[in-house]
């Protein structure tokens, strides 16, 4: 321990700062605190970052101001809100139009654009305007989220490119909405408020509406639908690629591996969802089998983007096919990109075991793609990825079984909408008591500070061998 550290911790101390610095000694500890874990464990850091804002956007939504009939909110629904709004999923057990006033739906929509800058983005940005400083291992973990995007040197303005990049997107997609709102009869600052609320609101995933019927009214108005689907498209890409996108545009041989491949991804399971959904929603009369062959490519793609962590709905999900919803499930548990606004495993870790099913098959002993070599030890992530959110899945699953009755297609579809902060539903949410509403609340929490990264919290170091034992393979199959 450093003097500067021994003397912050020293009670004595305190009394001999604290006459001549007012309360200066209580940010010198919390500053030290906050650099302690940064520089010990990022993670711990981003999951004590996410607890904090949970916590802070809680209690300003139980607050009388918040709720439309001026009461107190009860803690389990503001409690589930401010974990949905910062987890930027999208599930409510309230309607946000009728429920919130405006300071409520405000600090909805704050919660979202804090939510929505990353877990590993939110831990930086927070050790920087305390600490002033990141700290060696702070900034590798930083730029490792980035994807190696710049050099060590460089994170800070990395950061500062995040939200710039976020900020300028979520305002040309509020411009492009804006007057289309005031054409259809909106005054101008409620236009302005629907215009930003939807493109904070897409861009990052969340799937909230200001609206109390969301947007069915605009489900053939493309003027609408066309910027929540380019904006929750970009969000879903992750700000690594996007880094790449601005430093290299379109030159194919330039961009990542990581670009590559979470681009080619998301594409396949876009044009692939949309064709699917089509398929099987094409003569469902509950949904869009009597809408013109327009209307109806409009829904499936529509469907195939939000699906995948949108969370905006233009047909109920529970006048869908059961096979549909099996398909929604697949795909809102693929969900986005790295280090994105999305949720689910990630489109990269799909793409990782892919590409090995298809080198064992082969017989080849190393997974290649595009000129590379992936390292074995990213294929142990992705499976323990793929594991540990198929576990918190079905531990969810079985807990709102027990806890809520309903039919089991209901509940896995509204469990992995929570695992992957999509925010989809058929209105199950909103029926749970308080104890399924928690249970849904920590799993949304769980699969926005994603797997690895809440493993690596948790974990107090990580562990180092010196010896191997010898080889045996068992028999698999």
């Amino acid at each position: 321990m450093t003097q500067s550290q021994s003397r912050s911790l020293d009670p004595a101390s305190w009394q001999t700062v604290q006459p001549e610095r007012g309360g200066l000694w209580i940010f010198t500890g919390i500053r030290d605190f906050i650099d302690n874990i940064a520089n010990s464990s990022p993670a711990r850091l981003a999951l004590t970052a996410y607890v904090v804002a949970i916590l802070l956007f809680t209690g300003l939504l139980s607050l009388p101001a918040a709720s439309a009939d001026g009461a107190v909110t009860p803690i389990h629904q503001a409690l589930f809100t401010a974990v949905s709004s910062v987890c930027v999923t999208g599930l409510t057990v309230v309607s946000t139009a009728t429920h919130w006033t405006f300071f409520g739906q405000l600090v909805i929509l704050v919660g979202i654009f804090v939510g929505g800058l990353g877990t590993l983005t939110l831990a930086s940005l927070l050790a920087l305007m305390v600490s002033k400083r990141l700290g060696v291992r702070g900034k590798l973990i930083a730029q490792e989220a980035m994807n190696n995007a710049g050099r060590l040197g460089e994170v800070g303005t990395l950061l500062r490119i995040v939200i710039s990049t976020s900020v300028t997107i979520e305002a040309v997609l509020a411009i492009a909405m804006i007057p289309r709102f005031l054409t259809l009869g909106e005054d101008f600052w409620q236009a302005v408020w629907h215009g930003v609320f939807y493109s904070i609101s897409s861009f990052n995933n969340a799937g909230f509406t200001p609206h109390s019927d969301g947007i069915v009214p605009y489900e053939t108005d493309l003027w609408i639908l066309v910027p929540l689907m380019l904006g929750v498209f970009l969000g879903s890409l992750g700000f690594p690629v996007m880094l790449v996108l601005r430093r290299h545009g379109l030159n194919w041989r330039k961009w990542s591996l990581h670009t590559k491949l979470t681009i080619q991804v998301s594409l396949i399971l876009l044009i692939a969802g949309a064709v699917l959904w089509a398929l099987m929603e094409w003569d469902n009369t509950n949904t869009i089998a009597n809408m013109s062959v327009g209307d109806k490519i409009t829904h499936s793609l529509f469907a195939s983007v939000m699906t995948r962590s949108g969370g905006f709905n233009l047909v109920d999900q529970g006048h869908m096919d059961s096979t549909t919803r099996l398909l929604s499930d697949a795909l809102m548990f693929a969900g986005g990109g790295s280090a994105s606004t999305a949720g689910g495993i990630k489109v990269t870790t799909i793409a990782v075991m892919f590409l090995a099913i298809v080198a064992e098959a082969r017989g080849d002993d190393d997974v290649k793609v595009y000129g590379r070599t992936i390292p074995e030890g990213t294929m142990r992530v992705a499976i323990s990825v793929i594991v540990a959110g198929a576990t918190l899945v079905c531990v969810s699953a079985f807990l709102l079984l027990a806890i809520s009755g309903a039919s089991l297609d209901r509940v896995l579809f509204e469990t992995i909408s929570a695992f992957a902060t999509v925010g989809l539903s058929t209105n199950l949410s909103a029926e749970l008591p308080p104890a399924g509403v928690y249970v849904l609340a920590a799993l949304m929490f769980a699969g926005r500070i994603g797997t690895i990264t809440l493993a690596s919290a948790l974990a107090l170091r990580q562990r180092r061998q010196l010896f191997h034992y010898p080889e045996e393979r068992p028999i698999i199959g």
